[in-house]
């Protein structure tokens, strides 16, 4: 299938349309980032530490990674749309517990129960597989990615201000509005795209051996898991430096905290025109080395002691950017080894990707303390994003030498 089927906005006995693809991406990447320039606020207002508080981006994405592995093989089962609208109201219901929470670890646990709006993130890509072949999804899961950077970029900054006028719980607010109009949105636009497998989930469960057993789903998987590593240690890292190592107030930590998310919504464009033509591999690679190039040179500027808040987060441009195309020509990779698992694919490659980011977050938070400066989380960083090259260039040399039998 080479074309893409028939789509009507707002008629969901046809596909989604794009809009409702990227505000279903969106609201996921929103949930996990709007909030973080409050929380050196949150600590605070919940009587305790920094690094406790910090699990509220780790947890997040640990319960994100474990959800992944069910999300995808339930969605094979029953649908993509019903699941969506389950994981949509319950994240609404999570939001609710959130801001009435009267101590943290009531707030961690409904801020675990909110990582359901994951569904929304892993089939959103599993509907654009869905609707067309691979360079296609690469192509089109990074438009739909291009304008979901636009989130991330602005939602630390509408949280930071929001956190100045009105407090933290504002984020929350504005959360609670969002998932109620996204959940009003998927039931009006959100037409199924894949039809039941009829299998039983433990049957569905039976088929990640199929993907576990591919060198290339582990090439792509590792890539996107290890590139975007980068993004989620300084998810984890970036509010400690930003606040404590430089002294920036939440306003100005939330604009300069969306500095990765200008360079990956350039990425994504990249993607989305290139990636067709010059095909998945080129473009992970050559993300990877932007990656790297740029976490290089920022800690050759910290080490010849020219280092600010300006080029730290300045530099976090290139993350970006090498992150926008790495990640969806991965995740078309990942999709595309078994087309008919495409949505146990998504899961499983999400879960790799995101349990290795809350692994990664946590560490940047245990490690972050005053006297370290931003050195532990540019190690992190540089260190993850060098490993995902390697890995991609395993990928290459392997199809290399297939191509040569």
């Amino acid at each position: 299938m080479s074309d893409a089927p028939q789509v009507r906005f707002l008629d969901r006995t046809t596909p989604p349309h794009i809009v409702t693809l990227i505000l279903l991406a969106g609201m996921s990447a929103l949930a996990m980032n709007i909030f973080l320039p409050s929380l050196p606020g949150m600590t605070e207002y919940f009587d305790t530490e920094y690094r406790l508080m910090q699990l509220s981006v780790a947890i997040y994405l640990g319960v994100n990674a474990v959800l992944q592995l069910f999300v995808g093989p339930i969605s094979d089962m029953m649908g993509r749309r019903p699941v969506i609208l389950w994981g949509l109201g319950i994240f609404v219901l999570a939001t609710l517990g959130c801001i009435f929470a009267p101590n943290v670890a009531v707030f961690l646990i409904f801020r675990m129960v909110q990582a359901s709006v994951v569904v929304a993130m892993v089939l959103s890509r599993a509907v654009v597989r869905d609707m067309v072949p691979q360079d296609q999804a690469a192509s089109m899961i990074g438009y739909v990615t291009m304008f979901m950077a636009i989130v991330p970029m602005l939602g630390p900054a509408v949280g930071g201000v929001l956190d100045e006028f009105f407090g933290w719980k504002a984020n929350f607010w504005l959360l609670l509005v969002l998932g109620a109009a996204t959940f009003w949105l998927a039931w009006s636009d959100l037409g199924e795209t894949s039809g039941r497998s009829g299998q039983t989930l433990w049957r569905q469960f039976g088929d990640y051996p199929e993907l576990l057993n591919s060198p290339r789903f582990w090439g792509y998987a590792l890539s996107a898991a290890l590139s975007s590593g980068a993004f989620f240690a300084y998810l984890g890292g970036a509010p400690f430096v930003g606040s404590e190592v430089f002294g920036l107030d939440p306003a100005v930590l939330g604009i300069l905290f969306g500095a990765p998310a200008i360079g990956y919504m350039i990425g994504n464009g990249i993607s989305g025109r290139y990636s067709a033509r010059i095909g998945i591999n080129q473009m992970i690679l050559w993300g990877a080395a932007i990656c790297l190039g740029g976490l290089g040179v920022s800690i050759l500027v910290f080490v010849a002691g020219y280092g600010s808040a300006w080029v730290f987060f300045g530099f976090m441009t290139f993350v970006g950017l090498g992150n926008g195309m790495v990640i969806p020509n991965a995740t078309a990779g990942t999709l595309s080894v078994r087309p008919h698992l495409a949505g146990t694919a998504s899961g499983l490659g999400g879960a790799i990707m995101i349990g290795g980011g809350a692994g990664l977050s946590a560490l940047a938070g245990a490690m972050l303390r005053p006297g370290t400066g931003a050195w532990p989380l540019l190690w992190i960083m540089f260190g993850t994003v060098a490993l995902g090259l390697v890995c991609i260039l395993l990928v290459i040399r392997r199809e290399k030498r297939l191509h040569m039998l």
